[in-house]
């Protein structure tokens, strides 16, 4: 017998409404969790921490951080599930508050200052250790290449490319319009082509 979270605490329940549960959309999971379900909880939080944690590393330089991000990031997602509209993704939703929470820290941190050179130095945590070892090192020319964009190019570049992110979906995580991040897509891709071009 499996314990699974109900409404009013935790109960027996079988394997198979266990599975039920873990095998969810993530509106789903978001629903459920807006009735405090545990168990959604942590089935949508083991979806998601890895691509999360990512993210927010690549934003903040700062593994501990990131990590505290994280933890704040799903304790929104615990306190605001009922106001989740589905305008967009869960994924999309959970990227523009993680987003939001790495810019705040950002701006608090008075140990570093904010520019385009800290940027560009992020390493990359998402580097595949099973890739041949060309393609490590194609991956390795574009991340520099990526490093030496401006952060508003980098940042669409990965939500398009590393994420799979739709126009809509990352005008909405950073909060401008699609035609800014259309904008923004073509001098990106610009930039790297020519910095890719000799490399």
């Amino acid at each position: 017998m499996t314990l699974v979270c109900t409404r009013t605490g935790w109960a027996a329940g079988s394997p198979a409404q266990a599975a039920a549960v873990e095998s969810s959309s993530d509106e789903t999971l978001i629903a459920r969790i807006a009735q405090g379900d545990q168990l959604a909880m942590r089935t949508l939080f083991a979806r998601h921490r890895v691509m999360l944690y990512r993210w927010l590393r690549r934003l903040i330089d700062d593994e501990a951080l990131a990590e505290d991000l994280l933890s704040e990031v799903f304790l929104d997602v615990w306190r605001q599930a009922a106001s989740f509209e589905a305008r967009a993704s869960v994924s999309t939703w959970l990227l523009a508050i993680a987003r939001h929470k790495a810019l705040s820290a950002r701006r608090r941190r008075t140990d570093i200052a904010l520019d385009d050179e800290m940027a560009a130095n992020l390493p990359d945590l998402a580097d595949d250790p099973e890739c041949a070892l060309e393609k490590k090192d194609r991956a390795a020319s574009v991340r520099q290449c990526l490093d030496r964009l401006s952060p508003e190019h980098r940042e669409v570049i990965d939500l398009v490319y590393y994420h799979g992110k739709s126009v809509k979906e990352v005008a909405a995580i950073v909060d401008a319009n699609e035609a800014t991040v259309k904008t923004r897509m073509f001098y990106a891709r610009k930039k790297l082509a020519e910095l890719l071009a000799p490399a």
